[in-house]
């Protein structure tokens, strides 16, 4: 009984120890970043900017005027709305582009109605008809700033890099406590893993968005590709073995629209989930082959591997109460020397490594993000069901669509959008095995109290919150907008495809 349970704990604690060894890169390498390029182009190369779309009638007017307010020549420009929508985004995406376009900016609208490929497969047919030697990408939930072009651009007057990454930032982070929990488990990856990665010349990825790219390194890394739900991470991979260098500019931020609805959240985490171990099975085997030095290869493995704990999660949390009574006749001096070590290296370290990224980020008031990481730490236990059904689904290769993560144009406490009555989507099955995940915690914790064994139940108490918190909102998310408006959701709220199982 408990072989099963220590071998996973051991696994999660491999990975625990990797994230401090993120934070202790990204500390002793601190120098090696200089925001400021080496170089600078004496004439501006031609930049496309492509804008992909799918059901977004709420923020595409917001990202059309952010990009043609950007600070760059006109004529060195093209910008490029791809619109794969089936809903009245196609008219609306229409009518402000030819808006813009009568006033001189050089935007086009290429509609497809096949969604062959998703994302990937409208970023590759626009490519072949984009005139830029550089190309920024950017998603509908993002509002980049008017000088984030020149930011970047000189960057690549080096000549072999090949992308470059800038920061997201949170439109909505105040919005809510979830949209505070989703900000500071994006931040660790932004301020901390992709900076230690870069910082140590480490391959990291194109996060999607927010970046730009030479044209010339899409084309030699094999170009975008849609085998995988992070068809990003997979070109970025494939480019970077064929020799390109990235950088990433945490300094340059581009903010964002964070998800305000729980399945929203579970549905974008799913994906990312899936999506990595996809690219982990499709290129993790030719970076290993690879000429690489071999500490790159090992962390290429863990990130790209690193969605494996979730549904290792579940298989401790299976064990977790037979390994408890096991325990808990073998008397103390096991549970400090053996429990208390697995706990510090593979908990304690998500901690460390999420606070960290706060006190990097706000110096001033980062003791604040205390107060969010015991419900982050919940939250990131109650996705394990969601997002052990998309890993599961990698792994034996079942294929789902690109499920998009819906945006609601909200920024504030209070405010209300008709996006939200729009496209939100609704989870059941999930949402119920959450609930009965907690009940089972529940029975965890009377034991424990039965035992006098009071030092395990805070943990417990994780576990029970996650799980129910998750659950609850997902069941009845919308509730309140309901009863404000006196009248029921319409009758088809899945204006998109359906979510696949839940990412990390």
């Amino acid at each position: 009984m408990l072989i099963p349970y220590f071998a996973v704990m051991i696994v999660l604690s491999l990975y625990g120890i990797h994230r401090y060894t993120l934070c202790y890169r990204y500390h002793r390498f601190r120098k090696n970043y200089n925001p400021n390029p080496p170089r600078h182009f004496d004439e501006l190369p031609r930049v496309t900017i492509q804008l992909p779309i799918y059901n977004e009638q709420f923020v595409i007017d917001r990202l059309i005027e952010a990009v043609c307010a950007m600070d760059y020549p006109r004529e060195k420009l093209q910008i490029q709305v791809l619109d794969d929508s089936t809903d009245e985004t196609q008219q609306v995406a229409a009518d402000i582009v030819e808006r813009y376009a009568a006033l001189g900016h050089p935007i086009v609208y290429i509609h497809r109605t096949n969604r062959k490929g998703f994302k990937a497969g409208a970023l590759g047919e626009a490519l072949k008809v984009a005139t830029g030697e550089l190309v920024a990408i950017f998603d509908a939930d993002f509002v980049p700033p008017s000088d984030w072009l020149m930011r970047v651009i000189h960057h690549f007057a080096e000549p072999n890099i090949g992308m470059v990454q800038t920061r997201w930032a949170h439109l909505n982070r105040n919005y809510s406590m979830l949209t505070e929990i989703e900000a500071i488990l994006l931040d660790g990856h932004f301020v901390i893993e992709q900076s230690a990665r870069c910082r140590t010349g480490k391959y990291f990825n194109f996060n999607g968005t927010a970046g730009m790219w030479r044209v010339q390194a899409i084309h030699d890394g094999g170009g975008w590709q849609h085998d995988t739900l992070t068809e990003d991470t997979d070109l970025s991979y494939r480019a970077q073995m064929a020799g390109w260098k990235f950088k990433y500019l945490p300094d340059v931020e581009c903010p964002a629209e964070l998800p305000i609805e729980m399945t929203a959240f579970k549905t974008q985490q799913a994906r990312w989930a899936k999506g990595l171990i996809q690219t982990s099975l499709k290129v993790l085997p030719d970076v290993l082959r690879s000429k690489t030095d071999w500490r790159n290869k090992l962390e290429a493995f863990y990130y790209l591997t690193a969605n494996i704990s979730y549904p290792l999660m579940v298989v401790m949390t299976a064990f977790l109460i037979p390994a408890m009574i096991c325990r808990f006749y073998q008397g103390w001096f096991q549970m400090l020397f053996i429990d208390f070590p697995l706990f510090v290296a593979s908990t304690f370290s998500i901690a460390l490594f999420y606070v960290e990224s706060q006190r990097i980020l706000f110096p001033k008031n980062w003791k604040r993000s205390l107060l969010y990481l015991p419900l982050m730490l919940a939250v990131g236990i109650g996705l394990t069901v969601t997002n052990s059904k998309a890993v599961m689904e990698a792994l034996f290769g079942i294929k789902s669509p690109f499920a998009r993560t819906p945006k609601y144009r909200v920024n504030g406490k209070g405010e209300k959008s008709q996006g939200a009555r729009k496209y939100r989507k609704r989870l059941w099955i999930a949402p119920l095995i959450e609930l009965l995940l907690g009940g089972y915690f529940v029975l965890a914790i009377l034991y424990t109290f039965s035992n006098q064994n009071y030092f395990t139940a805070p943990f417990l108490i994780l576990f029970v919150v996650g799980y129910w918190y998750t659950g609850l909102m997902s069941l009845f998310q919308g509730l309140f907008e309901r009863w404000r408006t006196g009248g029921t959701a319409p009758a088809n709220e899945e204006a998109s495809p359906k979510p696949m199982p839940v990412g990390v």
